[in-house]
């Protein structure tokens, strides 16, 4: 028998919001990658979140993913430590497993969006620093490899292919927690170069540019407040005995999973992540 598909991953930022291509600066550009979480309470697993930048519109709007976890914040919340629930909590998780399948399914059509981001990237301006560049090839490797391996488990689930499932999973999870690692030391890294950029204002003071600086902290912030989160959820989902896999109850998961998925959809309406540092 299939098993639910995790609850709605972030798409890699550049995917999400749906808008062409654009050269790519110092902004966020590591994909959120995703995979399925073990169903927990009745809650689905969770699955990727296309970059906000690459490619084709996004199939499903970052809205849903919100609304995914936001069902299974509130189910959870209402449950308690009533297992399995029932009644409104119940129908909460089915809704927000509901929503993680159908988004698992939309990510098999992502492989080439990311494709065509990483291969547009490339290995990254010469003028950005070299550290951001690396760190920045890894993520949308990540990334890529991300998509296949999630595939490949939801074609075991739904019995398309006859492969054991978990350790695919397990593989896309691990990749997706890889790829927020990576985009948390890269915002870590621009910020360390705005704080000098900003030091070097203060001597020759530039208004324009001190405001277009403390914008970038702010989008770098946000980011790494989004992949903490995120973070937190796919090392959850791993195997038990790493760190705190497994620990968490389902209103946590949607808490942290809500969080990111507002703080992505703001980002999406001021226009994605920093300039180029």
């Amino acid at each position: 028998m299939a098993t639910a598909p995790p609850p709605s991953r972030r798409a890699p930022r550049q995917l999400q919001a749906g808008r062409q291509p654009r050269p790519v600066t110092s902004r966020k550009r590591c994909y959120g990658g995703g995979r399925a979480q073990r169903p927990v309470a009745g809650a689905a697993r969770r699955g990727p979140v296309l970059p906000v930048r690459p490619g084709p519109h996004r199939a499903v709007p970052p809205q849903v993913r919100t609304l995914c976890y936001g069902c299974q914040l509130a189910g959870g919340a209402l449950a308690g430590p009533q297992s399995p629930p029932s009644g409104l909590p119940g129908s909460l998780l089915a809704v927000s497993a509901q929503l993680s399948a159908c988004r698992t399914v939309l990510r098999l059509f992502d492989d080439f969006a990311m494709l065509s981001y990483s291969c547009g990237y490339g290995l990254g301006p010469k003028d950005e620093d070299g550290l951001v560049r690396g760190l920045s090839v890894l993520c949308n490797l990540a990334n890529q490899l991300y998509y296949p391996c999630e595939h490949v488990a939801w074609a075991a689930d739904a019995g398309i292919i006859r492969v054991g499932s978990q350790k695919w999973w397990t593989l896309s999870t691990a990749l997706w927690a890889f790829s927020l690692l990576l985009g948390i030391l890269r915002s870590l890294r621009i910020l360390f170069r705005l704080r000098r950029k900003l030091r070097q204002h203060k001597r020759t003071p530039s208004p324009l540019s001190q405001k277009e600086a403390k914008a970038q902290v702010k989008a770098e912030v946000l980011s790494i407040l989004t992949d903490a989160a995120d973070l937190s959820n796919a090392i959850h989902w791993l195997p038990p005995g790493f760190l705190w896999a497994g620990r968490f109850p389902p209103w946590l998961v949607g808490l942290l999973g809500t969080i990111s998925s507002l703080i992505g959809i703001y980002q999406a309406s001021r226009g994605g992540n920093s300039e180029t540092v």
